[in-house]
């Protein structure tokens, strides 16, 4: 297993309000992974990586990054870090290669051209080089915040909600972006509510809701112990309701009644899918076809998020 770069313990925020924003959270994230902290909005993913970022004080615990605390140390930790805000707060008046060069000497760093010729490369912005922020599509000045973040070759990038407003074709840019990071070391931490950017992206996917961290796997472990499996049967005649007999099986009727689909776990000893079409067939419901699929993450997701709302209840 690879070493961890960032350690995470109890860490908390309540504000003098009262409110809290985050509950204790233990975390640590492995060198040159892809992380991704999925929840809905208001879930306390910035405020974790506002704490990480320095941008936010905790109410309880530590943050360790490369062995360096993260308030004692902060100009050590704030040079291994790159951040990529949700906020398209830029200088509009200045050019790109002015503002990301600017950036660059801010953490001490000097010279190196073709590392941000590169950078702007990679981004799609060296044609725009001496353009000015304020000449820029939002999607281009989302280009510039993490060419900006890059800048000074920090070993973490975070990423808050880097595609959210951003059309399709952006956003897979940056998902092709994140990976050649990985490739070349950098370890990416990401949030998101979008569930598809963490199935494309993410070695390791964590579960935020309402300020508690409610688990964090490998996003294939994730989807093997958590995922069903779903047997879809297109009928030979559309039904109306289903039988009181199939009441053991975990039934529902879409497409208008043309299909009946069965949810099952599929590590289970036993699937109940042979007895299900005994039962079909006794009861003379015939079908014309069948096939199965698995559940996405974000099936997971909703299936999490509900169950913490049940245990509220």
């Amino acid at each position: 297993m690879r070493d961890a770069i960032l350690t995470v313990t109890g860490v908390s925020k309540t504000y003098k309000s009262g409110v809290v924003a985050l509950k204790p959270v233990d975390l640590e994230i492995r060198r040159g992974e892809i992380f991704a902290l999925l929840g809905p909005n208001g879930a306390g993913k910035t405020t974790l990586i506002s704490i990480i970022c320095g941008i936010v004080t905790p109410t309880t615990g530590t943050v360790t990054v490369e062995g360096h605390d993260a308030l004692r140390d902060y100009k050590a930790v704030r040079r291994r870090i790159g951040l990529v805000p949700q906020e398209l707060s830029t200088d509009a008046f200045e050019t790109v290669l002015a503002t990301v060069t600017f950036s660059r000497r801010l953490f001490g760093r000097s010279g190196h051209d073709s590392y941000i010729e590169q950078v702007l490369r990679d981004l799609s912005l060296w044609d725009k080089r001496d353009s000015r922020i304020m000449e820029l599509s939002g999607g281009m000045k989302r280009r510039v915040l993490i060419a900006k973040a890059l800048s000074h070759e920090p070993d973490i990038l975070f990423l808050d909600e880097p595609t959210a407003g951003v059309d399709v074709a952006l956003r897979r840019d940056m998902w092709r972006l994140v990976h050649r990071l990985r490739e070349g070391g950098t370890t990416v931490i990401l949030t998101t509510h979008y569930i598809e950017e963490a199935e494309e992206m993410a070695d390791r996917v964590g579960v935020i809701d309402r300020g508690e961290l409610l688990l964090v796997d490998d996003k294939a472990a994730l989807m093997a112990k958590l995922g069903k499996r779903e047997l879809d049967l297109t009928l030979a005649e559309p039904m109306a309701a289903i039988p009181g007999e199939l009441a053991e099986w975990d039934l529902a009727l879409t497409d208008e009644g043309h299909r009946l689909r069965y949810t099952f776990d599929a590590k289970a000893e036993r699937t109940g899918i042979p007895s299900l079409l005994r039962e079909l067939a006794d009861l003379g419901i015939g079908f014309k076809d069948l096939e199965t699929s698995k559940s996405s993450l974000e099936d997971i997701f909703v299936d999490l998020v509900g169950t913490k709302e049940d245990e509220r209840a």
